[in-house]
């Protein structure tokens, strides 16, 4: 099956996106995404081209998502968070000579910096859907393509250096659908999408995953509250995929009867303290199905059964994997050791980037660089990032083990430990906490409380209460930030 084929999966009459007051059924949303495949062909996208897409959830981002996809071009989603430099330099990497936006962006000065001399084609998406007389109908598919073309440009973050950008075929992301079957979506179900489209997490899960079962999306442009709560309420949302950040504040704002429609709660893009779910839990009496993956495998890897869940655990993996150390062998069940995996939905490669490529993929594996370990049931639980690893006196600190013991001391509402330079142990580990509001924290309690239950040399060399850690745009704590404006104002006192 092609991508764009899962706009056919529902019923014709079945509704297909709520957006705002607007309702469109699966024969609607089909008539939208013809009339826009029109407008791109008309305005010269062909097989292949690399079209940028820069907007926040709506109607219109998905039908244009499926139309590129329909011409046999190449979908690059763009965090609409980006300055205009590290929007240029997307465009320029990707050769991407059309982007679709809602506000036209003023990239000239930009792409003179990065020297990008691409003549770039914007085209704003309101009315991209309506149909316009006159235009000439689009080709259907090429047929030199199949599914295992390349359909999607996925820029990674970027932690160190530029982003990658992952290239994913209509194979990659269909089979990641069929891997999910898993989560039980039906027709008669009604899915929220309130993580940005622009992320593997929110556009597989919420969006191709429902279209696939022939069930509802029910579109909101970004995460608000109060606005959540209601839709979930008003819509009978049923089903609804999240980061943990907003679990933690469902638990806080939302009454159990907001909640009662839904079946199933997920959450991803980063590891979920065993805290911010036992709150949700008690409160509600939903399980939360916790996932894992990453933008180069579509990107489920791992995702908790309905009804069979391990609070602290990823879950079973939908793929096959292994546990490696640093040489490449498997290491002993319950053992830590780096997570590689294989399956349909592993991306083809990076773009443009063949050593790279070969470097993630070698061995026919992918190499996720995450810490893992797996239980006698199959189920995995992510350790940390390899990358996170602190290494202090040539011991091993994994950030999360000390993180989610901190969750449990009163008052602490976020916290972020990230690695520092010691001159006597080389790294040493830097605590920052936010609290919850009115709470107070004495910090000499609180390392009595971690000397009693971790290895001293796991436990932080300094603590720094922040008014909030700073996010990106999935939810995830943004701990490269933290450690750049940390070791910002050590330079500015020193």
């Amino acid at each position: 099956m092609l991508l764009h084929e899962l706009i056919n999966q529902g019923a014709d009459e079945a509704l297909a996106l709520i957006d705002g007051n607007r309702r469109l059924t699966y024969k609607e949303l089909q008539e939208s995404v013809r009339n826009c495949r029109d407008r791109l062909y008309a305005l010269g996208v062909k097989p292949g081209d690399r079209v940028c897409l820069f907007s926040r959830n709506s109607a219109e981002f998905v039908c244009a998502y499926m139309a590129i996809a329909s011409l046999g071009a190449i979908v690059i989603p763009i965090n609409f968070q980006l300055s205009n430099r590290e929007i240029a330099y997307i465009i320029k990497d990707a050769g991407s000579r059309f982007l679709l936006t809602y506000e036209l962006l003023n990239l000239v000065d930009a792409m003179a910096q990065l020297r990008c001399d691409i003549r770039l084609t914007q085209v704003e998406l309101k009315n991209i859907t309506t149909k316009k007389n006159g235009l000439e109908k689009a080709p259907g598919f090429p047929a030199h393509l199949d599914e295992h073309a390349p359909v999607a440009l996925l820029y990674t973050s970027g932690t160190t250096g530029n982003p990658k950008g992952a290239v994913l075929s209509h194979r990659n992301l269909v089979a990641n659908c069929e891997q999910m079957a898993r989560m039980g979506c039906r027709a008669e179900h009604n899915v929220l999408c309130v993580l940005p489209m622009y992320h593997a997490f929110g556009w597989t899960c919420a969006v191709l995953n429902s279209l696939h079962a022939g069930a509802t999306v029910t579109v909101l442009d970004s995460f608000t509250p109060k606005e959540t709560i209601r839709t979930i309420r008003e819509e009978k949302v049923t089903d609804i995929y999240v980061v943990p950040s907003i679990c933690s504040l469902l638990t806080k704002l939302a009454t159990k009867e907001d909640m009662q429609s839904l079946r199933l709660v997920v959450s991803g893009g980063t590891t979920l303290p065993q805290k911010i779910a036992d709150d949700f839990i008690a409160k509600f009496g939903l399980e939360i199905c916790e996932g894992y993956g990453l933008s180069e495998t579509s990107p489920v890897v791992t995702m908790n059964p309905p009804g069979k869940s391990k609070v602290g655990s990823a879950g079973p993996a939908v793929m096959d994997f292994r546990i490696v150390d640093p040489e490449g062998h498997d290491v002993p069940q319950g053992e830590p050791g780096e997570l590689i995996v294989r399956g349909e939905n592993v991306m083809l490669g990076y773009w443009n980037l063949p050593e790279a490529s070969l470097e993630a993929l070698r061995g026919g594996w992918f190499h996720t660089a995450d810490v893992a370990r797996v239980d006698e049931d199959g189920y995995i639980y992510i350790v940390d990032r390899i990358k996170d690893m602190i290494i202090s006196m040539g011991e091993n600190i994994y950030p999360r083990e000390v993180e989610e013991l901190i969750y449990q001391f009163p008052g602490i509402a976020e916290v972020a430990v990230v690695g520092i330079e010691d001159k006597l142990r080389g790294q040493a580990g830097a605590c920052f906490y936010s609290l919850h509001e009115g709470a107070s924290v004495n910090i000499r309690e609180l390392k009595k409380f971690l000397q009693a239950n971790l290895a001293l040399f796991k436990i932080p060399r300094e603590f720094h209460e922040v008014a909030h850690l700073p996010r990106t745009a999935t939810g995830k704590i943004a701990k490269r930030k933290i450690l750049e404006e940390f070791q910002s104002s050590k330079g500015a006192t020193s």
